[in-house]
């Protein structure tokens, strides 16, 4: 407490004593010119002057104190003006709390919602609000470009090394990120392994190109984590402000939009953004819709295809081809819907309709007869496949030994070994599984040793010339020893001519599929193919 004419102090506290580090009678009868270095003493006589000129006879504020003791702190100081009997200043007392901690921790609070906590770059939110400011400048001329960074192969450093390894890679990725950039520049982490970088004052694409490039060498240079030596890459999209986007949502979908577009040219790329994408983008949504009313409405149906045994000529199998008319555009093709349903997930219903259609069509064939289903890698992530597999046997009464399930060599790809287990645990139902499109793609022996197969489908690539062409019969030839080897029977696709039948049977091939006999049909005329009376013609075995 001080007197407000002379503005000396009448009163103080342990605590001021403490910070003063004087005692308190030695305060008593001083001035805060005579307690504190001047520049000081000139801020709190001021502030005194306003308290006496304040209406209420108060006055709050809050600041950085210097204490000789502790150092600088934050601090709330609330000032009360007291008046005498004629209503003329009398005393001043001012409360002072140390209000640092909370401060800092309110600090950390509002850091913590605008910035990444693992690489400690802006986070999404904050992202949002610098984008919204730089779009604010370019509206009086000038541009800037939008940056999408997707990790190539991010999840599955994460699946074989752990999180705590995939952890550090994004660290020093984001440390070599921030070291591409401009002081003007701006980069953030939207989430797991995406990144965003906005690219101030560009002039043309060549500006950004020549950044991109900068920002590759820095990525794909390797890296030192945890006793682990990795490599990496990245998808780039890009949009320009103002011409791809005036507007914060839609400037930021379109570099997603890039971003995905360069993904889906194999990854390791950037693309920048074109209105095309737009239109493919709703198109594409507009299809996942549409699957999903399909679904509910029944828009699908199943043509079977059959598998006739080149020896007898009958037909031993047929392979269910889901098909699906659309109300609008007619028949599309599943190379069209089919990715649009695995990356939605919608595989997984759609795939348990075919199954149990299947299942229930083929309980009324022959017993001969088998049926064949294609499984997407998709469901055989999911746990439950076989688990559904066995429901849908058992409510059709069809022996699991006529049930095949096809499957192509992506599920064995990174040697997914919940995949395989989920493998043996339909072997041990006793389905039969078959190893479709055999000789195209990362086709390795290695998978016949992973996995014992019950069948071997034969591309069609190698069926179509292997009439005209050395090479291709040589190859049928092996696939057929190798199968035969190891007790697995072998299909041969797209067989379309007899001289290509002809020379399959001779190989030692164990069945056919294709036109030379039957294109896909409903199941009302399949049936009618089953039997002698429809076999194919076979010649005198020599």
């Amino acid at each position: 407490m001080k007197d407000a004419h002379t503005r000396r102090y009448l009163l103080a506290n342990e605590v001021a004593e403490e910070q003063l580090v004087t005692a308190p009678e030695t305060i008593v009868g001083k001035t805060a010119f005579d307690l504190y270095p001047t520049d000081a003493a000139e801020i709190i006589t001021r502030d005194d002057d306003k308290l006496l000129q304040s209406p209420d006879g108060l006055f709050l504020d809050e600041h950085i104190w210097s204490t000789p003791t502790i150092g600088r702190r934050y601090i709330t100081s609330t000032r009360i003006g007291i008046r005498d009997k004629s209503g003329e200043p009398r005393y001043i007392i001012n409360v002072v709390e140390d209000v640092t901690e909370r401060r800092r921790a309110h600090e950390k609070i509002a850091h913590m919602a605008h910035y990444d906590a693992l690489t400690d770059l802006p986070n999404r939110t904050l992202f949002r609000e610098q984008i919204e400011r730089e779009l604010a400048k370019v509206a009086d001329g000038g541009q800037f470009a939008l940056l999408y960074i997707d990790v190539d192969e991010f999840k599955g450093i994460n699946d074989s090394l752990g999180h705590h390894v995939g952890d550090e890679l994004l660290k020093a990725i984001a440390t070599r990120l921030r070291g591409c950039l401009k002081k003007s520049d701006l980069i953030a982490r939207l989430g797991g392994d995406e990144f965003a970088v906005i690219q101030t004052g560009i002039q043309s694409r060549a500006d950004v190109l020549s950044f991109v490039t900068r920002i590759y060498e820095a990525i794909r240079q390797p890296y030192h984590c945890l006793g682990h030596q990795l490599s990496t890459d990245a998808s780039i999209g890009i949009a320009l402000a103002p011409q791809d986007g005036n507007d914060l949502d839609q400037l930021i979908k379109n570099a997603d939009l890039a971003m995905y577009g360069a993904k889906a040219e194999g990854r390791r790329t950037h693309r920048f953004f074109e209105p095309e994408m737009d239109a493919c983008a709703k198109a594409r949504l507009t299809m996942e819709q549409d699957l999903r009313q399909a679904l509910v409405n029944g828009g699908f149906e199943i043509h079977y295809q059959p598998l006739v045994d080149l020896r007898s000529g009958e037909v031993s199998g047929c392979e269910a081809l889901l098909r699906w008319r659309h109300p609008e555009r007619g028949g599309i093709s599943p190379a069209e819907f089919i990715p649009i349903a695995e990356d939605t997930g919608l595989i997984n219903e759609l795939g348990d309709w075919v199954l149990r259609m299947a299942c229930n069509e083929a309980a009324t064939w022959p017993a001969h007869v088998r049926v064949a289903v294609n499984v997407s890698p998709v469901q055989l992530k999911c746990d439950t496949l076989a688990l559904r597999i066995a429901g849908a046997l058992a409510a059709s009464g069809l022996d699991p030994r006529r049930l095949e399930l096809e499957i192509t060599e992506a599920v064995l790809i990174r040697d997914d070994e919940a995949a395989l287990a989920i493998l043996h645990q339909l072997r041990a139902i006793g389905v039969r599984i078959a190893l479709d499109d055999f000789g195209t793609g990362y086709s390795s022996l290695s998978y016949l040793k992973r996995f014992p197969f019950d069948k071997i489908k034969i591309d069609r690539c190698f069926v179509a010339d292997i009439a005209e062409t050395s090479g291709a019969p040589v190859i049928v030839q092996a696939v057929v020893n190798i199968a035969a080897a190891s007790h697995m029977t072998t299909v041969a696709e797209g067989v379309e001519t007899e001289a290509q039948r002809e020379l399959l049977r001779a190989l030692g091939c164990t069945e056919m599929q294709g036109y030379l006999f039957s294109a896909p049909k409903p199941a009302s005329e399949v049936r009618k193919l089953f039997g002698p009376s429809h076999a194919v013609p076979v010649a005198a075995v020599a």
